[in-house]
């Protein structure tokens, strides 16, 4: 698989970006983004800096270290080492350009303290929230970003469903089944990294979860819960809790390819599918079935609120809704 985002995805992306932010905020000349993941994104490099999108000219980055990796990676014809905030500005002007007065800015990806220092150093302007724009842009994926997907959800699939199962016995415990998974999603080319849009919060390999450890009372905003390796480390699995007969086994991960993430939960159980509980059966199948109707209703134009809101309407005339969604 080709290891960089080319030239023409990132033009794309710039554009798209461009119309959204005339769309939305057309206050604001140019768009300021700040967090590594959406740097990437738009540059093609997992900088440490800041990059500028104008409305109209070239994206300039600005890299606080690694300026010479960044342009061996990314295509972007402006890439200048800084310092400080206040460089910004200067190393614009020598381009010819201007920071405009209203600047659309990534807030999600600056903590409270670079933030009350971005505005020192390039006050009077006006920073308003890009947040929005940044989502919307990403959500629209490319037939390059779509194929990066399929492949990742192939080997996704490949791991847990063929894999996996003939290293899975009676006694095994969750964190013997992490180490198996982390061996196999390697072996697949998985890059282990799973980063999370939601700010502080972390994940590292999914959970595995078995039996009533499912319902263990969690942090982590998902619906399996989970005891962990250590209270520091609330994730993966744990050594003491072993896969029996008569629970159920919860792997629920993720695979990453190429900087994009596979989501999949996967259930397992020990023995015959006639020793499974009938009510353990009946709500697995409901799940199911819910599954296959938010992947009809995915459809372009359709909120996900509604979505949501189709769910829970069936849930409630279910009879399957204490617990839906997990615990806690």
């Amino acid at each position: 698989m080709n290891d960089s985002i080319s030239a023409k995805e990132l033009a794309s992306r710039w554009e798209r970006c461009r119309k959204l932010l005339h769309q939305f905020i057309p206050q604001a000349q140019g768009i300021l983004v700040f967090s590594r993941l959406n740097i990437y994104y738009f540059a093609g490099t997992f900088a440490n800096g800041v990059f500028w999108l104008p409305l109209s000219g070239e994206p300039v980055l600005f890299c606080r270290r690694g300026d010479e990796r960044a342009k061996i990676e990314s295509p972007i014809n402006h890439i200048f080492p800084f310092r400080s905030y206040k460089d910004i500005e200067t190393i614009l002007a020598d381009l010819g350009c201007f920071l405009p007065e209203v600047v659309a800015a990534e807030m999600n990806g600056l903590s409270w303290a670079l933030a009350n220092n971005l505005t020192k150093h390039l006050s009077p302007r006006q920073f308003v929230s890009a947040d929005k724009i940044i989502g919307m842009c990403r959500a629209n994926k490319s037939e390059w970003e779509l194929n990066i997907l399929r492949e990742a959800g192939a080997k996704h699939e490949r791991c847990l469903n063929r894999l996996l199962p003939p290293f899975l016995h009676s006694g095994i415990s969750e964190l013997e089944i992490c180490h198996k998974i982390s061996e196999l999603f390697f072996s697949e080319g998985h890059l282990g990294i799973l980063r999370m849009e939601n700010y502080g919060e972390e994940v590292f390999l999914g959970h595995i979860s078995v039996g009533d450890s499912a319902n263990y009372p969690s942090v982590f905003n998902g619906p399996v819960g989970l005891k962990g390796v250590h209270p520091a480390a609330p994730h993966m699995g744990s050594a003491e809790v072993k896969w029996t007969k008569g629970k159920p086994l919860t792997i629920d991960n993720g695979f990453t390819l190429a900087g994009y993430i596979t989501d999949k939960t996967q259930i397992y159980w020990l023995g015959e599918k006639e020793s499974i509980p009938v009510d353990a059966l009946r709500a697995h199948n409901f799940c199911i079935d819910l599954q296959n109707q938010i992947a009809e209703l995915l459809m372009p134009g359709t909120l996900p609120s509604e979505i949501w809101s189709h769910c829970l309407a069936k849930v409630e005339r279910s009879g399957w809704s204490d617990g839906f969604m997990g615990y806690g």
